[in-house]
């Protein structure tokens, strides 16, 4: 027994920091804050490649299209034509997200109860993957659908904030068959803020047993891939961002996603895991690769509502 501080004697019983050495500690998985749902992949349809290359064939349109005779039965001569081709169609080419996971086997053998350590350290890795690979469909120079859609289908707000007519505007663009819009959480609280305004509070749907707002029917999918003033998390109410408004599908000539089929290791769709050896000093190396793309079938497929601000705050009375 120990005295206290007061000089009286401590209760005679165990003391809980002794017994904590005693005992099990229930312990979590490791935690990765930065994760998301990743809707985006999840909605595209995909289309997997043998050999990592994506040929987008296009009619070669005129000003007029094919001349067809609409005839009631008279004799006259039906019209000849043909539909021509692109000469030169646009190539997708795969592009690969890569990392090397390093394991210690020494620390790998003695700590992996009740947690297995690469296993840990695999799905953590790939995770972190399909986070940049979400990120490359919508920023990518090369493919990404902010920075290839087509300059027909840009618009500018009206006034900053994203009212309906914005909205509404946008889908004028992607008309046939929209699928989703696409925005940061800030901007779809600056949505939800500018309707409630006018009185048409946004409705919702259920996807994947998720809640999501809706503007003329069609879910507003949250994504913070769609930076605000080229940031994830901005620490300001106020900034700029992107919404975008997609049709996907090949038979909706709209947005497709591409990956490679049959790779070695494959784990997931477009994903290989390789055991790559262990060096001299015991350190096994795992080789992480995610093949991906997305191709834009047809210009009206994807509309970008530019310069959307999202600080935009009301008092009601």
């Amino acid at each position: 027994m120990s005295e206290q501080d007061n000089g009286n004697l401590a209760v005679p019983a165990l003391g809980s920091s002794a017994a904590y050495q005693l005992a099990n500690v229930t312990k979590s998985a490791p935690q990765f804050d930065s994760l998301t749902p990743r809707w985006i992949t999840r909605l595209f349809e995909w289309k997997g490649l043998e050999t990592g290359i994506y040929r987008l064939n296009k009619v070669q349109e005129g000003d007029t299209p094919l001349d067809v005779l609409c005839s009631t039965g008279d004799t006259s001569n039906i019209t000849e034509g043909f539909v021509d081709y692109s000469t030169s169609p646009r190539e997708y080419v795969l592009n690969s997200i890569s990392t090397i996971i390093n394991v210690n086997t020494c620390v790998s053998d003695i700590y992996s109860s009740p947690f297995n350590q690469i296993q840990e350290q695999l799905r953590l890795a790939i995770e972190s993957i399909k986070e940049r690979q979400e990120s490359q469909l919508i920023n990518s120079d090369d493919y990404g659908l902010l920075k290839n859609a087509a300059p027909s289908q840009r618009i500018q707000t009206r006034n900053g904030a994203p009212t309906p007519d914005d909205l509404d505007e946008l889908i004028s663009k992607v008309w046939k068959e929209p699928s989703y819009f696409l925005a940061h959480p800030r901007a779809i609280a600056a949505i939800g803020r500018e309707c409630t305004r006018r009185g048409v509070p946004p409705q919702t749907v259920q996807i994947f047993g998720s809640h999501f707002l809706t503007w003329r029917g069609i879910p507003i999918i949250p994504t913070d891939k769609l930076f605000v003033d080229g940031h994830k998390n901005p620490k300001g109410k106020a900034g700029k961002t992107n919404i975008l408004l997609v049709r996907t599908g090949e038979n909706k000539q709209g947005v497709l996603g591409l990956y490679q089929t049959g790779l070695p290791g494959e784990q997931s769709r477009g994903l290989s895991v390789r055991f790559t050896g262990i060096d001299k000093q015991g350190i096994g190396s795992y080789l992480l690769s995610l093949y991906c793309s997305v191709a834009i079938l047809a210009d009206d497929a994807v509309g970008v509502l530019e310069d959307v601000d999202v600080g935009n705050y009301y008092d009601y009375e």
